[in-house]
């Protein structure tokens, strides 16, 4: 038996006869953003059964005292309280309303409580920090909204944030990226319950793709949490982005922050959930993306203006981080791109890769305007720029 279905096979053995995962409670809280709020509702609470697509019971419950107040000044009523939480067999957290605030206790304890019951626990967007704050994604892979994925490393270090995938599945566990990463695992679900024609005929009438692969490292961009924003440090990272061009090492900005090596690199980690290298390449990378989308630089050039020693270190880190050459990657690029200059959406299939020691981690996402090719798992394999709180390559002190 594959591990995957060992561990759902334990998992319904704990539901027992009380919990069943077609029964589903979505936890809503007072400031939570309404679309991402309502996509576990839509694809949950409507009875598509002349689609083919199998009903699943709703139960919308309040995570807290009511009215909720969300996006736009609306207010919710929820018909529900945390009590029903002990019905369903899948719990669905869409959103928090502050990455910086603790959420409730008592729905923490009701999600420990249906997780020790053997309640499948789901985490879209920034909902992945109500469910770390339950302790339930301890020592567990998960993502979130790249943007946020710092922040909770930083917060939950015990827990293995990874800001390239759209979506991670745990076996009991499972959390997306930011809004329509949530519609890509809510239709995982059905498809893990019901199958792969389910899921597609759920996806036509969303009207959305019924499989997305390659991950969130595309729509990446130089942001940082917003709390570097007022730190010493701050003044470091805009010379460094301003500075891509020129070769220079975590090194030349530790002397520029005043600090030894160790130091800086303890700091940079602590504000950013990152080491400092694996955050330079990645500028570097995102750099090249940019440039090979918007010039007509040769690949060489384009290493040089991104600070790379060789075409051969921009090769190597640019494959590791999108899966695909540089020169590959324009060319799939230019021919997605129709006159009016927007990249066509492309159809791709659904990459799956294993994550070590943990259940198999799915990997969906979409080709965004920088059309990057999906990747292969031999390109994909082993790649953790990327991955909050692990090093990237090991021992590499020089510029990349």
């Amino acid at each position: 038996m594959s591990q995957d279905s060992a561990t759902a096979t334990e998992a319904v053995r704990k539901l027992g006869g009380r919990r069943r995962r077609e029964v589903v409670a979505v936890l809503l809280f007072s400031g939570g953003p309404i679309f991402e709020s309502s996509i576990p509702l839509s694809v949950f609470g409507i009875d598509r059964q002349d689609a083919g697509v199998p009903r699943y019971r709703l139960l919308v419950c309040s995570g807290e005292e009511g009215p909720l107040r969300t996006t736009g000044g609306l207010e919710l009523t929820a018909p529900y309280g945390l009590e029903a939480i002990s019905r369903a067999g899948t719990v669905v957290v869409p959103a928090w309303r502050s990455i910086t605030s603790p959420p409730p206790m008592e729905a923490l304890d009701a999600l420990r409580r249906a997780h020790e019951e053997g309640a499948r626990i789901v985490g879209l967007c920034t909902g992945a920090f109500v469910l770390a704050a339950a302790g339930l994604l301890d020592g567990r892979p998960a993502t979130t909204h790249w943007m946020y994925a710092p922040t909770l490393a930083k917060r939950y270090p015990s827990v293995h944030v990874d800001p390239r995938e759209l979506f991670v599945d745990d076996g009991d566990v499972l959390t997306s990226a930011g809004t329509a990463a949530g519609i890509d695992l809510c239709l995982h679900i059905v498809r893990s319950d019901h199958g792969t024609e389910a899921a597609g005929a759920l996806a036509r009438r969303l009207v959305v793709p019924p499989r997305r692969s390659g991950g969130q490292e595309r729509y990446l961009d130089r942001s940082l949490p917003e709390e570097i924003g007022s730190d010493p440090l701050a003044e470091v990272v805009a010379w460094a982005l301003e500075h891509l061009h020129e070769q220079f090492d975590v090194e030349t900005l530790a002397a520029r922050a005043y600090m030894s090596r160790r130091t800086f690199d303890r700091r940079f980690r602590s504000l950013t959930g990152s080491a400092p290298l694996q955050w330079l390449i990645t500028q570097r990378v995102l750099q090249a993306q940019r440039l090979l989308e918007t010039s007509d630089y040769s690949v060489d050039e384009v290493a040089g203006r991104c600070g790379f020693r060789s075409p051969v270190a921009l090769r190597g880190h640019f494959r590791r981080q999108l899966g695909s050459s540089p020169a590959a990657y324009r060319a799939a690029y230019r021919s997605r791109r129709p006159q009016g200059g927007v990249p066509e959406p492309v159809m791709v299939t659904e990459v799956a890769v294993p994550s070590q020691g943990t259940p198999q981690s799915r990997r969906t996402a979409v080709p965004g305007p920088s059309g990057a090719a999906p990747a292969t798992p031999e390109a994909k394999a082993g790649t953790d720029v990327f991955a909050a709180g692990r090093p990237a390559l090991p021992g590499q002190r020089s510029a990349p």
